[in-house]
C-alpha cells in the first residue's frame, strides 16, 4: 500500500477518534428520538448527523442514524450496554459502530476488472475509507492488478463442478482477513445459499442491467435485440434468490439506434462502476438499512 494512501487512513482516524454511528430499525411510536437523543446527552455526546424515516407513522416501522461524538472515556461496549435497556423498551434492531474502525473487504473477480479497477483507484485516492484486505479470483487476470496495489491475491478455481470445495477455501480466506464485507466485483460465479449465510446483507453484487429487466446471462445482447433506449446497472445484496436481493442503488445511460452491443458493453461498463463504488461507498458508512427486500438510504 502507497505511504501517502495509509497517512490518509491515519489522519482519518486521527480525526473520527471519538465519533460514533448509531442505526436503529424499529416499529414507530412515540418517544423514539426523544429518548436516543436523551440518551447521548447523557453520555456528553454531541449529534453531528442525524436521519430518520417512518413508513407510516401509525403503526410503521422508523429508521434511524445518528453519527455523533462522545469524548466519555468508556469503549463501545459500554456505551453498548448502556443503550440496552432503551433498545430492548423499543424493540430495537440496532448497531453502534465507531467510525475509526475501518471495514475490512474482499472483492470477488472474474475476467473483467473495470470494477476492480475503480475500487482501487477511489481506495487509493483516500476516497474509500476501508481496509481492502484481499482479493479472490477464480482466474489470474486480476493477479497483477492486486500486486501493483501490494494488495494479497488468491487464486481459487470455481466453477458449477467443484464449487463446494471452492466455497471452503473462500470461507477460510475470508476468516483468514476477518473480512465484514464481500463485493462481487464482476465475479461471474453463483454463491450457494450456505456460503450466503455466513455473511448477510454483507455481500454486494453490481449486476450489468437495469433490474428487473434482461436478468441472467448477455444482457447486452438482448437489450441491443430489444433495440432499448437506455442501458443502466443496478447493485444489490446478494439473496439466494439470484439477482433478486435488496437495491441499494442503479443507475442508466441514454443510447440509441446506432449503437452496437459491443457499444452497449462500453457504456454499461462506466455505469457499473459508478453504480458499484456508490452502493460500496454507503455501506461503508453505515448508511443502508435493509427493509424486507428493500433499502433505505440515509
Amino acid at each position: 500500500m502507497a505511504v501517502h494512501f495509509l497517512d490518509k487512513i491515519k489522519a482519518f482516524q486521527q480525526q473520527n477518534e471519538n465519533r460514533y454511528r448509531i442505526v436503529i430499525s424499529c416499529p414507530d411510536q412515540p418517544g423514539i428520538v426523544a429518548a436516543v437523543s436523551e440518551f447521548l446527552y447523557k453520555q456528553k455526546a454531541n449529534i453531528m448527523e442525524s436521519n430518520q424515516y417512518t413508513t407510516d407513522p401509525d403503526g410503521g416501522s422508523f429508521f434511524l442514524r445518528i453519527e455523533f461524538e462522545c469524548q466519555r472515556e468508556s469503549d463501545i461496549q459500554q456505551l453498548e450496554e448502556d443503550f440496552q435497556s432503551i433498545a430492548a423498551h423499543f424493540r430495537m434492531d440496532w448497531q453502534l459502530v465507531r467510525v475509526r474502525d475501518l471495514k475490512k473487504l474482499a472483492i470477488f473477480v472474474s475476467k473483467e476488472l473495470h470494477c476492480l479497477q475503480e475500487i482501487l483507484w477511489e481506495y487509493q485516492s483516500g476516497n474509500l475509507m476501508a481496509d481492502l484486505a484481499v482479493i479472490v479470483s477464480n482466474h489470474e487476470d486480476a493477479r497483477e492488478l492486486a500486486e501493483a496495489y501490494g494488495i494479497p491475491f488468491h487464486h481459487i478455481p470455481a466453477n458449477k463442478d467443484i464449487r463446494q470445495e471452492a466455497e471452503r477455501q473462500q470461507l477460510s480466506v475470508l476468516k483468514q482477513y476477518q473480512i465484514d464485507t464481500v463485493i462481487l466485483a464482476r465475479y461471474m460465479q453463483i454463491l450457494t445459499p450456505a456460503f450466503l449465510e455466513n455473511y448477510k446483507n454483507k455481500i454486494i453484487n453490481i449486476h450489468h442491467s437495469f433490474l428487473p429487466a434482461f436478468i441472467g446471462a448477455k444482457p447486452y445482447e438482448r437489450a441491443f435485440e430489444r433495440g432499448v433506449k437506455l442501458i443502466g446497472a443496478t447493485s444489490h445484496y446478494v439473496t439466494s434468490d439470484l439477482d433478486e436481493g435488496p437495491i441499494i442503488e442503479q443507475d442508466i445511460h441514454r443510447v440509441n439506434h446506432k449503437d452496437k452491443a459491443a457499444d452497449l458493453k462500453r457504456v454499461g461498463r462506466l455505469v457499473e462502476r459508478s453504480v458499484l463504488m456508490r452502493a460500496l461507498k454507503w455501506h461503508v458508512d453505515d448508511r443502508v438499512i435493509v427493509f424486507g427486500n428493500k433499502t433505505i438510504i440515509f
